[in-house]
């Protein structure tokens, strides 16, 4: 029987086979796998608890989050690698992490992979973005040149001691370049050693289709709320053939409404008696924690 770490005890199976490897095995199905994004470690434990297979560190998310920022590359690797060691140390299952343009150059980028896999990553997202890079479906984008992506994905492919440690190379030249070269880049991409590639904010169901049609490694989605892609449901994604499908920040807009509708209620009215239904009971709030786990653990080593 396999139980979680939250009750004290880790599966078997969890031991035997590493976050990396069950994170390949997961985009190689091609069933468009959801990764619901996560900005910290309660929230990831969360996506866990409601079943998912794999959760999504996002950049977005923690800029928006931690810093009270816009995407624009304000991250720096610090703060990312704190956060997903923190994510890693909460949840079981295999956790992809945002490293935005990896941070540098391609020697900055050996770092980046060492200290994500350090961190317990799975495996990172990169893009070909001009650093500070900005939100995939913001404007004024626009990407480095294709010799230096790939000398970047070669790096980032030497450096990983594990090489089930999955490299997503993300590409943002649908925007600036169009469709085109932009299917030309993730094919340079693959062939430079990419696992998975990422086309950036396809905006017609014709380009999401072609996609994984010409791609020969396992592709990702992105489906943003109010962005520039048209929503596609997870069947869909899966019958075109994607392996996996990003929802980077629904955790983090669903929770920044309701504290504005909560808080908002509070100020008005001067107490919470009017937005009860809306917030977790201390119990859930303890049980989302793993109290339990911790209580345990307390009367272990009680003298």
């Amino acid at each position: 029987m396999a139980y979680s770490k939250k009750e004290g005890r880790v599966s078997a199976t969890i031991r035997l086979e590493r976050s990396t490897t069950r994170l390949k095995a997961l985009l190689a199905r091609r069933q468009a796998a959801i990764f619901p994004g996560t900005p910290n470690a309660l929230f990831a434990r969360v996506i866990e608890d409601l079943g998912f297979e794999a959760v999504y560190v996002t950049g977005a998310g923690i800029a928006n989050m931690s810093l009270g920022a816009p995407d624009i590359g304000l991250v720096t690797l610090t703060e990312l690698t704190d956060h997903v060691a923190a994510v890693c140390d909460a949840v079981e299952v295999p956790v992809l992490a945002d490293a935005d343009t990896g941070f540098g150059n391609p020697i900055n980028m050996t770092r980046t992979v060492r200290a994500l896999e350090r961190a317990g990553a799975g495996g990172m997202q990169i893009e070909d973005q001009v650093f500070p890079k900005k939100c995939g479906h913001f404007a004024g984008k626009d990407v480095v040149s294709l010799a230096e992506m790939v000398q970047k994905i070669k790096a980032a492919v030497d450096s990983r001691q594990d090489s089930d440690f999955q490299i997503v190379a993300r590409t943002d030249a649908r925007a600036v370049r169009g469709f085109g070269e932009a299917l030309e880049r993730a094919n340079a991409y693959i062939a430079a050693g990419a696992d998975a590639t990422f086309v950036e904010a396809p905006v017609s169901l014709e380009e999401l289709a072609k996609i994984p049609q010409v791609l020969g490694v396992p592709q990702f989605a992105n489906m943003v709320f109010g962005g520039l892609t048209p929503s596609v449901s997870q069947k869909g994604l899966a019958d075109m053939g994607f392996g996996a499908v990003l929802y980077a920040n629904a955790a983090l807009q669903a929770a920044l409404k309701s504290v504005r509708e909560v808080l908002g209620s509070l100020k008005n009215n001067g107490s919470l008696d009017e937005v009860r239904e809306r917030l977790a009971s201390f119990d859930e709030r303890q049980r989302a924690v793993g109290k339990e786990h911790y209580d345990a653990l307390e009367a272990r080593y009680r003298e």
